[in-house]
């Protein structure tokens, strides 16, 4: 998904392997860019099979805080890089569109060209931000893990990276004889399915004409904040609560109403989890990243998560399999972006990949 900002695609297809591939020892940006938080980096490469990956600098902004994409790379880079740099790859939630990436959970739109050109970048390079996460799951993604049910030894078979932050992100990697891939997904616009008479009457207070309502409209940290709502809504209640760290706080402390809507998350966050489990076989297990989750562990364990990601039936002996795991998501965002970016250089696959994008933020 890189997005080649210099000369013609094809172009840029036939020099970029050799430009990046001379320069893998020269420090890049990485960006991790969601809904809420900006996490860059200063990177460069250890070794030469692009595996390896050294943090000179990072820091993690909040993206409302600035006008743009580029006054916060800019920010960064005036604090933390003493030269030059002409390569920047970016995890971003959104959908490229030409030279836009879009996405309803950002808080500014953000124009490819004009990243380039403001921060004097040879090339801008995009993947998708839970993409990004997947490739960390080579590193330290894995070795944080938390393990919430399922078996605790890890097994062969694709793996997911799941993440209710913002929005809600999942992504696919793969381990085969000729290396590892990662598929990205929409998979947080699937229509949201009600399992409970308690969800029905949620889904109806929130859609009372019925259509679409995707999943992430519930299942993410915004969606905490809508659950609890509607909660007070269909009880005739006041919603004193107004941040989804209001309502997890007040789950927390036994807020009888936030804890109902935080059970009512972690019981639909199981489904869809097991829904995409099921779909690509993820015998390798499922990692639900995001600090979010982390700070609610114990109401997470200890709700319906687990019986509603087993669902029933057949499905039952195959998910009773698949290990699960809450890990934060720190800095994997930006490594697993970086051991991307040096991969396909090296490979020199970067420059052919067609241009596009997906996910949300966290």
């Amino acid at each position: 998904m890189t997005v080649p900002m210099r000369g013609s695609a094809l172009d840029v297809a036939m020099d970029h392997s050799d430009r990046l591939a001379g320069s893998l020892a020269v420090p890049f940006l990485a960006a991790d860019i969601g809904g809420t938080h900006g996490r860059v980096a200063l990177m460069r490469a250890l070794g030469g099979d692009g595996r390896g990956v050294e943090t000179l600098a990072y820091r993690v902004f909040a993206c409302v805080a600035f006008p743009s994409l580029s006054a916060l790379l800019q920010a960064f880079v005036e604090a933390e890089v003493a030269m030059p740099v002409k390569h920047c790859v970016l995890a971003c939630a959104g959908q490229v569109m030409g030279d836009e990436v879009v996405n309803d959970n950002l808080p500014w739109s953000i124009h490819l060209n004009q990243v380039q050109q403001a921060l004097g970048l040879d090339e801008v390079a995009v993947l998708n931000d839970f993409e990004a996460l997947a490739y960390a799951l080579d590193g330290s993604l894995v070795e944080d893990g938390r393990h919430l049910c399922g078996p605790v030894a890890r097994s062969n078979g694709p793996t997911l990276v799941i993440g209710p932050g913002t929005g809600l992100g999942a992504a696919v990697h793969v381990s085969g004889p000729a290396g590892d891939f990662v598929l990205a997904t929409e998979a947080g616009q699937m229509d949201f399915a009600p399992n409970s008479v308690r969800e029905r009457e949620v889904l109806a207070q929130i859609a009372p004409n019925g259509g679409y309502v995707a999943f992430e409209h519930l299942v993410s940290g915004p969606g905490v904040l809508t659950i609890y709502r509607t909660l007070c809504a269909l009880l005739g209640e006041a919603a004193t609560l107004s941040t989804p760290q209001d309502v997890t706080a007040a789950a927390i402390a036994g807020d009888a109403l936030a804890v109902e809507a935080v059970d009512m998350f972690c019981a639909a966050l199981g489904s869809f989890t097991g829904n995409l489990a099921m779909a690509f076989m993820a015998t390798g297990g499922v990692y639900l990243a995001g600090g979010f989750l982390s700070s609610i562990f114990d109401q997470l364990k200890g709700s319906a998560f687990e019986e509603r990601f087993l669902h029933g039936r057949s499905a039952r002996a195959l998910l009773a399999q698949v290990p699960v795991w809450v890990t934060e998501h720190g800095a994997h965002g930006v490594q697993g972006a970086a051991r991307w970016y040096l991969r396909r250089g090296l490979s020199g696959t970067a420059g052919s990949r067609p241009v596009a994008a997906s996910g949300v933020g966290a």
